[in-house]
């Protein structure tokens, strides 16, 4: 049996790097413990990124990526169990990408091209989260009126940016660490569609009411 090709050593100082940020945080994390953690000298890691910021935009375009990929599927959500099923989803991207919303402000200050690509991302979230209500009214879970639509897209993806802040803030030392991870996306998850129930016929807000009521109360 042939053996496999060694990973190109970008992706794997790139690997290196998000699971580093995403444990300490970005600013606690210097190029110089990055490429003693991957075993390599920092000229072979400033040849493959020279600067830090370097290191975030790859790190942030891979994300976006991803992000888009599952945002475009917005308008097929129909039902409590679509919903339940792309939000959780969507915040299984934003929980291996976490470091860019437990940073989110320090990034943007420093990052000029990161501020630019993260307002743009942004406004891309609250045009799915409207095409999944508009999506979800047409399929009559939803009994949404035309003037609280908008509000209501905004305020879901402001749960969805800092969730995972309050979860922070909740318990610094745990909240962010991987064994904690399902219990945070199950309930920023639940948070989230938890903001339509008042817009839903009684049977589909039983349902939705059913789906997250184990993850509506902190642990």
């Amino acid at each position: 049996m042939s053996k496999k090709p060694p990973r190109r050593t970008a992706e794997r100082i790139l690997e290196v790097t998000l699971d580093l940020f995403n444990r300490f945080g970005e600013p606690n994390v210097s190029t110089t413990l990055i490429s003693a953690e991957l075993g390599i000298s920092p000229g072979n890691l400033y040849y493959h990124y020279p600067a830090k910021d370097e290191l975030i935009n790859a790190l942030y375009a891979r994300y976006e990526q991803s992000l888009t990929e599952i945002l475009m599927a917005s308008d097929d959500v129909k039902n409590v169990e679509d919903a339940w099923f792309f939000m959780h989803t969507l915040f299984e991207r934003i929980w291996h990408h976490r470091f860019f919303y437990r940073d989110l402000s320090d990034l943007l200050s420093k990052n000029r091209r990161l501020e630019t690509q993260f307002q743009l991302m942004m406004r891309q979230k609250t045009r799915a989260i409207r095409a999944m209500l508009d999506a979800m009214g047409r399929a009559g879970t939803l009994r949404l009126d035309a003037r609280e639509l908008d509000t209501t897209a905004n305020c879901m993806v402001v749960v969805l940016t800092y969730w995972l802040n309050f979860e922070f803030v909740r318990d610094p030392r745990k909240a962010l660490e991987p064994e904690h991870a399902e219990k945070a996306l199950m309930r920023g998850a639940a948070h989230v569609l938890n903001l339509l129930a008042p817009y839903m016929e009684r049977a589909h807000r039983e349902h939705l009411l059913h789906l997250t009521s184990a993850y509506n109360q902190p642990n």
